[in-house]
């Protein structure tokens, strides 16, 4: 129905509560991002986190509910995205900004409340204009497309290298090889 908020999604025929507080979905994009998780691994993280009585769904329901459950994070759309498509954020990377501007959008500190849920940040989210945030993306985007950066960008850019340019995460295996390589080379 127009204008109400998902409280549970049909799995198999039958409406599932799950958990709706953006920082439960969050928490679903911490586990995404760690690379010490098999794919196995994150969609089992997901399914705990969203479905209030996961323990009680039929196993064979899992995929469906998975990609329900994914189709609600991007608020009631399909995931379109490809699995190499190239990010232009990150959640835990840019929380500070992205929060500076949502709250900017929302007129509050939208951290403090109990509960919000996912999309009604999302929807603050999506109206972000100009900001801090919205500045870093844009820069993003440019570097990521091979545009060429206004002077104005260059600068921020070259000052703000590490606000702007997205981490790699590497598992703890990587690492080690990277040290070790390292050493080798007398790094």
């Amino acid at each position: 129905m127009i204008g109400e908020l998902p409280q549970s999604i049909e799995v198999g025929g039958v409406n599932q509560p799950i958990r709706t507080d953006f920082r439960d979905i969050l928490t679903i994009f911490e586990a995404f991002n760690d690379s010490e998780l098999s794919q196995e691994e994150k969609v089992m993280v997901c399914l705990r986190i969203m479905y209030v009585d996961l323990d009680k769904m039929d196993t064979s329901l899992y995929m469906e509910a998975y990609e329900k459950a994914v189709k609600f994070i991007n608020v009631g759309q399909e995931d379109k995205r490809e699995n190499n498509s190239p990010k232009l954020m990150d959640w835990e990377q840019d929380e500070q900004l992205v929060f500076a501007a949502i709250n900017k959008v929302a007129g509050t500190e939208v951290r403090t409340f109990e509960y919000m849920h996912w999309w009604t940040l999302m929807g603050y989210y999506m109206g972000i204009g100009e900001s801090l945030f919205a500045d870093v993306v844009n820069i993003r985007t440019k570097k990521l497309n091979h545009k060429k950066l206004e002077k104005y960008e260059q600068d921020f850019y070259k000052k703000n290298k590490d606000l702007v340019d997205l981490k790699t995460r590497y598992t703890k295996e990587e690492l080690e090889e990277r040290e070790e390589v390292k050493k080798l080379l007398g790094l």
